[in-house]
Order: C-alpha cells, then structure tokens, then sequence
C-alpha cells in the first residue's frame, strides 16, 4: 500500500472532521495481507479533559455487536444444534401465534392479521423479521416499541423481558417482505441462551471473545479500565459537539441488566480486528471457511439491494449494489454503490459512527472508530473507504 496515500487520511481525519470540530477524534487500523499497514490515533477521547484518543481506547461499538452475535449463532449452526430456517417458534413457544399490524396504537389498540408465513431465524439474522426498532420514529409499532422500552440499551429490564414483551407486540409486515433494521439480532442472542444452555453473555466470552484475546471486549468496561472509556459526542443546534455520553458516568461502566446482542459491546480497534481477521484467515478458526461463504452471500429475498428492500431510511441501505447476508451486508455490484471496493465485501458499523469491512479479494481488513451519534450524519464511511482503495498499489 502506498505510505503517501495512507499518511494523506490521517490527515483529512485531522483537517476535516476534528479540528473543524465535527469528531472528537478517530482511531484508524488497516490490515493487509494479514499484518497492519497503519495504525492511527488522532483527537480527543474527552475534549474538555483534553483527554487524547490512544490507540488502545475503549468505545462503544453499538451495531458492531451484531456480527459478534450472528457468528455465536452460527456456532450452534455449525454443532448441529439448530438451522436457520428453523420457526423462531420452536424456539421462543410464546412467538407462535405474533400477528402483523393492520391498524391502531398501543393506547387504543391494535387490528392485527396473520403473517403469510411464521418468522425463520434467517429473518433474525437478515433483518427480514418484521421486528422494528424504537428510534425509527416511523410507524405506531415504533411508538408500541418506545412505551415499553423495549431493546433500549438503558432500559431497567431484562433480555428474557424484551422478549416477553415482543410477544405482545405485532409484527411491522410478514416476515421476508421488507428489510428493517430491528432488535432482532438481541432475539438472535436471546436464542443463543436459550439453544445452548448458556447464558448469552458467558457463550461469548468463551467461544469468541476468550480464544481471540480480546481482552478489552465486553458487555461493560473491563474493571480497572475506566479511564481509557472514550466519552461519545453529539450536535447542538449551533453545530458544536456537546456530550451524548460522558465516559465517566456512562451506563457502560457497570454490568447491565439487559445484555444486547444487537449493540451491547465495548471494544478497542486492536480487539475488533482480531475478531475480522479471525473470520478471514480463519486463523484462529471461530467457524468454518463454508459458513463464512454463507453468512457473506446475500440472503435478501430474490437477491435484491437493500436500497430495494429497505423499509425506512437508514445509512447503510443509502447506496445501490449491497445486499445483506448473515450478519453482515455485503457489496453484491460494486460499481452500482458508485464507491471504490469489491464484490464479495462485508461490511457493517455502529451508531456511534464506527464501522468495518473487510475485502477478502484485496485481504484488506479495517476498522474505523469514533465516537458521534448518530452514523448518519456525515459520509466519512464512504470517503475512508475511497482513500484507503486508493492507496492500494
């Protein structure tokens, strides 16, 4: 890889994004054909501490949980103790009978009509299930899902309660006919427990987190790192950085009740790619070569684009040419996406505005981590993405 062009994103990080005090900082980690080609810290992991970001800081990587919890279930695929086009029912009896919405709030109630077809745990990990997130703000399911906090990382409740819960609610379609981004990957943790006997949070740590060493990753801040907590930022309405979360008395310093598969996880970038290279390399191997091939594949019904499929907007479902498979979305037409990269990629990132991908075509693998709610806000993952394949030789 070229050392100008690399050099160059650090500083267009620097210049553009923090000293215009758009981010609080930046850590940047690129591996390529299996050792790390750059590695960078730049910023603040508290501005008014004047706390600078180190390489080693701990964040919260929100949606980058969600791939974590999709391999675990993979896992149990893999020692033949559960399939993915198994009913969620025969699983969660409770979820026999959910029904779709029709009509109606959760005040007044709600007409409701069976769903065409029951949910398939291929729905759970495609993001196909008719489940919903409350922040969508789009529907009256989404206001249901907000009343009873439901999938909320702060609410006072439990994993077991949520899905008590969902079993009250209605679906937002019949499962398969949109894409939604949902809780379902916290159901998908909650049918790890369930399946294997342990609970979610101990499977983790010895299935994956455990034999990777990642050592830093966790449900909560390991204890006696607090200090490497990163605080996480969002925009007044004058465009400056006031604090969305402050690392000193964030929820995540202690263990919560409600441990989500969905976007529960602290991490540092060293952690996180040990987790990407490991699917990569398989080295040290966490599933085998062929899952992997299926978990990348795109799942979306008819091999359509989540641009197609989505049902309300989101960042990652902005561009044309990705699909989404097991856990991950992947680059199904790379030039349709009108961004430098590879069919074959797999990508995903968290609210807080980091991401990852991982092109096997190029063994290139990078994680990007800051800490700004929400993602959306501006296109830094397609910029990085332009500059880091342009300083490919």
């Amino acid at each position: 890889m070229n050392r100008d062009r690399l050099n160059a994103i650090d500083l267009f990080l620097q210049h553009q994004y923090i000293d215009s005090g758009r981010l609080p900082g930046a850590v940047l980690h690129i591996c390529h054909r299996g050792r790390p080609v750059h590695v960078a810290a730049l910023g603040h992991a508290d501005i008014a501490a004047n706390r600078p970001l180190a390489e080693d800081a701990i964040v919260r990587i929100y949606s980058m949980t969600k791939p974590i919890t999709s391999v675990a279930l993979m896992m149990l695929v893999e020692d033949g103790l559960v399939q993915i086009d198994d009913p969620v029912h025969r699983h969660i009896p409770a979820w026999r009978d959910l029904q779709v919405y029709v009509a109606g709030t959760h005040e007044t109630g709600f007409i409701t009509r069976p769903p065409a077809r029951p949910m398939q745990i291929l729905d759970l990990l495609r993001h196909t299930s008719g489940l919903t997130y409350g922040f969508q703000n789009s529907s009256n399911i989404d206001a249901a899902y907000r009343a009873r906090k439901v999938g909320e990382l702060e609410k006072s409740g439990t994993l077991e309660g949520m899905i008590e819960d969902l079993a009250q609610l209605p679906l937002e379609f019949s499962p398969g006919d949109w894409w939604l981004y949902s809780v379902s990957t916290d159901v998908i943790g909650w049918l790890v427990e369930v399946i294997s006997g342990q609970k979610f949070e101990q499977f983790v740590v010895e299935r994956i987190l455990g034999p990777l060493g990642m050592t830093d990753t966790g449900f909560h801040v390991p204890a006696g790192e607090s200090a490497r907590l990163a605080t996480c930022y969002m925009r007044d309405a004058d465009g400056g950085l006031i604090v969305q979360d402050q690392a000193e008395t964030s929820s995540f310093l202690e263990t919560p009740s409600f441990i989500s598969g969905g976007g529960g996880l602290v991490s540092t970038a060293a952690d996180y790619m040990k987790f990407i290279e490991a699917l990569r390399t398989g080295k040290p191997r966490l599933i085998g070569r062929k899952t992997l091939d299926l978990m990348t594949a795109n799942h979306l019904p008819g091999g359509k684009y989540l641009q197609q499929m989505s049902k309300a907007a989101f960042s990652e479902a902005a561009y044309d040419g990705v699909g989404f498979g097991l856990g991950f979305a992947t680059t199904v037409d790379s030039p349709r996406t009108l961004v430098a990269g590879s069919n074959g990629d797999w990508f995903w990132g968290g609210a807080a505005s980091t991401f990852f991908f991982v092109d096997p075509a190029e063994d290139l693998s990078v994680v990007f981590l800051t800490q700004f709610v929400p993602s959306s806000f501006y296109p830094i993952r397609r910029q990085l993405r332009s500059m880091i394949y342009a300083a490919l030789e």
